[in-house]
């Protein structure tokens, strides 16, 4: 072990938890400071590391997507977080999905036994000294003391917008009658759970949720709230139209259940097929919870009951955890941050996770790893490093310390999250029109390109 300075990093979140365990595995000691159970959040139900708040997934685990591409590459990176997220993995098809229960125990236990890291469990409410190399990863969920300390170092008034959860039921109490299981387009094995609707029961469905009563926030006005469009409430997507959830997350393509009958009759098609359908997800190991896919509200809780029961097969539906929604806030990062994820006024502070404007839990990881690897590099006096834009991490660095990733609007600034996509990296030097093709090109010349900085401490 070194003579190096402790690092201190402030959040054990997804963001927090990865820069600690990167900073230890450079010889380097860190001071890991997580305010719950001391102070706790509107979202977040236990005290556990890396608490995954909105749903279970990670995404898409295939390369040639965005998501899955950045899972990759961390796995190159060595991340701790997907390392564990694999350990942990629950069946979701093409998607990673954990029980998330386990997944965070894991992680808490891992980083409780590390001797390079020493936890605390206290509030911090301002930022250290200048001279201490610290990582600032408290997520959209930050304290309002450190939101406003954060907002007089800055000279900037806070971003943010309004995020929620889905709701989670008893797997013993969805009625098999009706609910099958299936994947869209049968690929892989059949791990979502289905709900058909017909078009009357749609409708109803509709009808309730733009009726329903949406549960007092504080700051929250529904007709202004500014929300990410990634994961809107469901009410929210009954709001924008008649269709809006047919084409989201009740969508029916490609979902079929054998006992319609067979699927290659177009006439049996066309008579059976349903008019939506609402997915459920796997949540633990054992297929004992599962959670409703796009299914993030607002709803007070007792709506949430009467409403979700009106799908067929959750009549009797016992929930274990309804859906919550809280404010997140962010960083307008383009003119705070350099793309090492330093702020410009202070070198020794970097930020990590999704309080820079980043969205999504691969994202939030892989802010940790690039801080917690910088940090540890400042304190072992070398220099810090950027990743290549031609990676999905470096893409997402470059694009929160852009300036020109402010938009004006109306005369005002705009700085909005963002998750990982295709087009945020360089065009390819030669186009490739089928898409797949194309974001195969792009996953070897970013996993080719990362090799470059894998060795780093």
């Amino acid at each position: 072990m070194n003579n190096s300075p402790t690092v201190l990093i402030i959040g054990a979140g997804l963001a927090g938890t990865e820069a600690a365990w990167q900073v230890s595995r450079a010889g380097v000691k860190v001071k890991l400071i997580e305010m719950r159970p001391v102070a706790t959040t509107p979202a977040h139900h236990t005290s556990d590391f890396a608490e995954l708040v909105c749903s279970n997934s990670f995404g898409s685990i295939k390369s040639d997507r965005a998501a899955g591409l950045l899972q990759e590459e961390l796995r190159k990176l060595n991340s701790l977080i997907i390392a564990t997220a694999d350990e942990h993995a629950v069946p979701a098809g093409g998607a990673l999905a954990v029980d998330r229960g386990q997944f965070s125990q894991a992680l808490t236990q891992r980083l409780a036994s590390n001797p390079l890291i020493n936890i605390e469990r206290r509030e911090l409410k301002q930022l250290p000294t200048e001279e201490q190399i610290t990582v600032i990863a408290t997520g959209p969920l930050t304290s309002n003391d450190l939101a406003n300390d954060l907002k007089e170092f800055t000279g900037i008034e806070e971003c943010h917008f309004f995020d929620a959860a889905s709701p989670i039921v008893d797997g013993d109490s969805i009625d098999k009658s009706i609910a099958f299981r299936a994947s869209r387009y049968d690929k892989g094995d059949a791990d979502y759970i289905n709900c058909p609707l017909d078009r009357d029961q749609y409708i109803a469905f509709r009808e309730a949720l733009l009726r329903a009563e949406l549960a007092e926030l504080k700051d929250f006005d529904k007709e202004s709230a500014i929300y990410f469009e990634g994961c809107l409430p469901i009410e929210e997507l009954a709001r924008r139209g008649e269709e809006t959830m047919r084409y989201g997350p009740l969508k029916p393509i490609g979902i079929w259940d054998p006992r319609w009958g067979d699927l290659n009759d177009k006439d049996v098609r066309k008579a059976k097929r349903a008019f939506a359908v609402v997915q459920l997800r796997q949540e633990d190991r054992l297929g004992r919870l599962w959670n409703l896919v796009g299914f993030q509200t607002n709803l007070k809780w007792g709506e949430q009951k009467r409403i979700l029961r009106m799908i067929p097969g959750l009549a009797n539906a016992e929930f274990v955890r309804f859906g919550v929604m809280h404010r997140n806030t962010f960083l307008e990062s383009p003119n705070l941050l350099n793309p090492t994820l330093q702020f410009k006024k202070r070198t020794n502070l970097l930020a990590a996770g999704q309080i820079t404007g980043t969205e999504g839990y691969a994202a939030a990881v892989a802010g940790g790893w690039l801080a917690g690897t910088n940090a540890a590099l400042l304190a072992l006096g070398k220099k810090p490093i950027t990743l290549p834009l031609t990676t999905m991490i470096g893409s997402l660095t470059h694009f929160i310390s852009s300036i020109k990733s402010i938009k004006k609007i109306k005369g005002e600034n705009h700085f909005q999250p963002m998750p990982p996509n295709f087009g945020l990296l360089p065009e390819l030097p030669k186009r490739i029109k089928d898409k797949r093709t194309r974001y195969g090109a792009y996953r070897d010349r970013a996993l080719y390109d990362l090799m470059k900085v894998v060795q780093i401490p």
